[in-house]
């Protein structure tokens, strides 16, 4: 509690500043040496974060791949920002979006209550027609949030099925099924155990290749555990 306090603290007082100052990102910057700067200083984080809500399309996403350079190192840090994370997945362009369900699935163990909200979401990019990134990282997140426990299981499997079924040709399919094994590895439901093997248990039995060993080793997982 009083290591949660101290960060909300230290957030509070980084809003602040970066009230007090114009921080201005050039789209075409390195966003790499941006993210690391943000990690230094809390008021570039502060403003990183609330761009994700700003009219300028680039400048949002520009933001939100920083943001995303952070979560891949030090994805604690942004636990405390995680609605404003969530609400960046309502934005019309695709890879706020991804850049964003990418983010949460690196944080979602830390805080998976404050990621309830994220489902509505990733459904929209679950069901994005034009991107297919759009896609596998709305998989990627339901996957991981799903993996967490039973109830959160059920909640996603649906989802899941769903996006099984219809995107078992795509050219990000096999990235999907790599998310998918981990969520077989994790704290699923029952129900949803016997349901995925079953779903998969076709391609595990006529299959090739890749597809076949991932399916094998999807249904294998579903009946160890």
């Amino acid at each position: 509690m009083a290591t949660s306090t101290k960060s909300t603290k230290k957030t509070t007082k980084a809003k602040a500043e970066a009230k007090g100052q114009q921080i201005v990102f050039d789209p075409s910057a390195d966003r790499s040496a941006v993210a690391e700067q943000a990690r230094a200083n809390p008021s570039i984080l502060v403003a990183l974060v609330e761009n994700l809500s700003t009219e300028a399309r680039r400048i949002r996403q520009f933001s939100a791949a920083a943001i995303g350079v952070i979560s891949e190192s030090d994805p604690e840090i942004l636990v405390v920002y995680i609605p404003h994370i969530v609400d960046a997945l309502h934005r019309p362009e695709a890879q706020t979006r991804w850049e964003s369900l990418e983010v949460l699935t690196r944080v979602v163990a830390y805080d998976p209550a404050a990621c309830d909200d994220a489902i509505l979401g990733a459904e929209g990019s679950l069901y994005d027609e034009e991107s297919g990134t759009a896609r596998l990282a709305a998989v990627r997140f339901l996957c991981a949030y799903g993996a967490l426990d039973a109830k959160r299981s059920a909640k996603v499997w649906p989802l899941l099925d769903e996006a099984i079924q219809c995107y078992h040709g795509d050219p990000e399919f096999q990235d999907m099924l790599i998310s998918v094994i981990n969520f077989a590895s994790g704290k699923i439901s029952k129900d949803v155990r016997t349901s995925l093997a079953s779903r998969m248990g076709f391609d595990a039995t006529n299959a090739r290749g890749a597809l076949k060993r991932r399916a094998t080793q999807i249904v294998d997982l579903c009946k160890k555990n």
